[in-house]
């Protein structure tokens, strides 16, 4: 049996830091931030149809883990997906298209909100089904074991989802098999609609990997330090051929559940609290400017991003629907 560890680790970064890694990973968290205010803006116009289940202030979790991956690294994850498409550096334009079900979307305007891949960027898509992504996470990071690629596959998945027995199926075969995969549980405290305490037994769910020996840390998921220095120790030990990695992001989503939630299951105040004290995109910004970015600098990426994210929007307004052909293909007919 393998050694157990779950701990949790500081928020004071123990690694060196330039800027522009920095300056990058508060660029790609701002990205993420204005594309899915706009994402609401639009399906609250109607122009974005089904679910729609937006990211906002949850950034740091997929920015902090994308910048610890190589080339060739896959992700899984499943409907609160948008950041994690751009954080894989998927286009906007391509993404924002998709949403608005148009032609020029990643999945040809038939998958929307959920179901969007990309194999060129290493994703294979959001799921819509609670936990469906898990055991393909799994399979992922077989094929990364049987190909002999060094690659790890991230598996990202929420509270949820971790009372889902598929969950469990998958911690059980990848510890058996020493898989490469980090297991992403992102708490962001809330389901659908009901708290953490009241649907899940236990203090953390990482420790539900214990029975099977897997390694696990609990971290400040609004913190991007602390999740890039947790992402580099858990994609490490698992690229170095030692098996399966836990790490339970504790976040929060500032929205509700998807567009169609009204979120009365919690306060305002607790809302506004955790926005005023621990937002990652502000945290990150007031860290940059200790570090001698002045304001201006600041501002203008904002701007560069706004205009990015107009442009996306502009771009997918434009583009076609997809014909009536396009029903019958990338599917089977017996």
């Amino acid at each position: 049996m393998k050694k157990n560890m779950a701990k949790k680790i500081l928020t004071e970064p123990k690694m060196n830091y330039d800027l522009n890694l920095l300056q990058n990973m508060y660029k790609k968290m701002l990205l993420i931030r204005r594309f899915e205010e706009k994402a609401g803006q639009l399906y609250g116009m109607g122009q974005i149809g089904g679910f729609c289940h937006l990211y906002i202030g949850q950034e740091a979790v997929v920015v902090g883990i994308q910048s610890a991956q190589i080339d060739g690294d896959s992700v899984v994850t499943s409907y609160r997906d948008h950041g994690h498409m751009l954080a894989c550096d998927m286009d906007p334009k391509g993404v924002m298209a998709e949403l608005t079900g148009r032609k020029d979307g990643y999945s040809k305007g038939k998958g929307g909100s959920m179901h969007m891949f990309s194999r060129e960027k290493g994703f294979f898509g959001g799921h819509g089904i609670v936990a469906a992504q898990v055991p393909i996470g799994a399979g992922l990071a077989f094929s990364h074991k049987y190909n002999r690629n060094k690659n790890v596959s991230i598996t990202y998945f929420g509270d949820g989802a971790a009372n889902q027995g598929q969950v469990y199926e998958s911690y059980n075969i990848a510890s058996l098999w020493n898989l490469p995969v980090v297991f992403v549980i992102e708490n962001n405290k809330y389901g659908m609609g009901t708290s953490v305490n009241r649907s899940s037994a236990g203090e953390n769910l990482s420790d539900r990997g214990k029975p099977y020996g897997i390694m696990s840390e609990i971290v400040d998921g609004m913190d991007i330090l602390a999740v890039r220095e947790a992402a580099v120790r858990a994609i490490d030990y698992c690229r170095s051929g030692k098996g399966p990695y836990i790490l339970e992001m504790k976040t929060y989503r500032y929205r509700g559940h998807s567009m169609s939630d009204p979120a009365k299951y919690r306060t305002r105040d607790e809302v506004d609290k955790i926005r005023k004290t621990s937002d990652p995109i502000e945290n990150i910004k007031s860290l940059l400017s200790k570090m001698g970015v002045e304001d201006e600098t600041l501002k203008d990426i904002d701007t560069e991003i706004k205009s990015v994210i107009a442009e996306a929007a502009k771009f997918a307004q434009g583009s076609p629907e997809p014909s009536e052909d396009e029903l019958f293909t990338d599917i089977t007919i017996n």
